[in-house]
């Protein structure tokens, strides 16, 4: 056995768990398959040559962590650790990840970064990657991932923040932070990452399935993170993309000459009917599975079997990888 990968259920070290203080952490019963490979794999007689770990921010401060670097530490193992999202290899979709890659080879890796958990890849600008692209220390963010990848708190409200740093004429959504706004602004700027119009499909007849339910518009209108095409952002989606509105993802507005300003200015002042009927003429929809996959990585060769519903494919794209940046550490590692 050459190579082990393996990722497993994430949920208790995610930042609502950490936030709310409900991981289980190692006592939590679905990390029994880990701690599992980590008693046997010091028992093994032939140790595999290659590992390569995955689970979500908030891992990095788990107990589980902690365990995972002692085995690898007795069994002889070089490694290093990483927080990536798919932007650093100019995808414009935030998904957050915890990997680890080690080798049982004595030669080190081709850089050194001992202790630290890198939040680049180690060819990307190498000077800066060793002066403020790493976290020296668990849970101390770095300069390199925007606040959105941070530990930022949805629950914050506007009032937090001090809106003399916005730009002149701009208007904060209900329930949009001062920061999230900049951010948002700062990303949409950012030419080193490509725009979500290269990802998606054709406008078509078919995509009216993917249109946002009226009874969602109006519940979950301040909610919603909304992108254009030309956006060079987007949200992590979630297994619960298309079923579940808030926080599963962002929703993209097909009516591109539509200003979000003159549609929510004022809005909560409205009836229900004229209020339904400025939302609507943003015309929102979901991301079709395809466009996921695209974002994801996935050649277009992919496909899912015709029996699998929309609901199922999202569940399974929500629970997938970024396979660029797989491919980049599975090279980094073999390397």
């Amino acid at each position: 056995m050459k190579f082990i990968s393996t990722t497993f259920p994430a949920h208790h070290y995610g930042q609502r768990q950490l936030r709310l203080g409900l991981q289980g952490d190692v006592s939590d019963p679905r990390t029994k398959s880990f701690l599992y490979i980590l008693d046997i794999l010091p028992r093994l007689q032939k140790l595999p040559k290659y590992l390569l770990l995955e689970n979500v921010k908030g891992f990095e401060s788990s107990s589980a962590r902690s365990e995972l670097l002692r085995t690898l530490a007795t069994c002889g193992f070089k490694y290093q650790e990483f927080l990536l999202s798919p932007t650093c290899l100019g995808i414009p979709n935030s998904r957050l990840r915890y990997f680890l890659i080690a080798k049982l080879h004595q030669e080190p890796f081709s850089f050194q970064a001992p202790g630290q958990i890198l939040t680049r890849f180690p060819d990307q600008d190498l000077e800066d990657l060793f002066k403020d692209k790493v976290i020296d220390k668990v849970g101390e963010a770095s300069s390199s991932l925007s606040s959105e990848e941070k530990n930022l708190d949805p629950d914050i409200g506007p009032d937090c923040s001090s809106k003399k740093s916005l730009p002149k004429g701009a208007f904060l959504f209900k329930l949009e932070t001062v920061k999230e706004m900049e951010r948002k602004h700062d990303q949409d700027n950012d030419s080193s990452i490509q725009m979500l119009k290269d990802f998606l499909e054709e406008e078509d007849e078919e995509m009216s399935q993917y249109f946002l339910p009226l009874k969602s518009l109006l519940r979950y209108a301040f909610l919603l993170d909304i992108v254009k095409p030309t956006c060079r952002r987007s949200t992590c989606f979630t297994k619960g993309y298309g079923h579940y509105v808030e926080g599963t993802g962002s929703v993209l507005q097909t009516a591109v000459d539509v200003q979000l300003e003159s549609v929510f200015k004022h809005i909560e002042d409205l009836p229900e009917e004229e209020k339904l009927m400025k939302l609507s003429t943003l015309k929102l929809r979901y991301f079709t599975p395809r466009e996921i996959a695209n974002l994801h990585g996935f050649p277009l060769e992919f496909g899912f079997p015709d029996k699998v519903t929309i609901k199922q494919c999202y569940r399974l794209l929500g629970n997938s990888l970024n396979v660029p940046v797989v491919a980049k550490l599975i090279s980094i590692l073999l390397g």
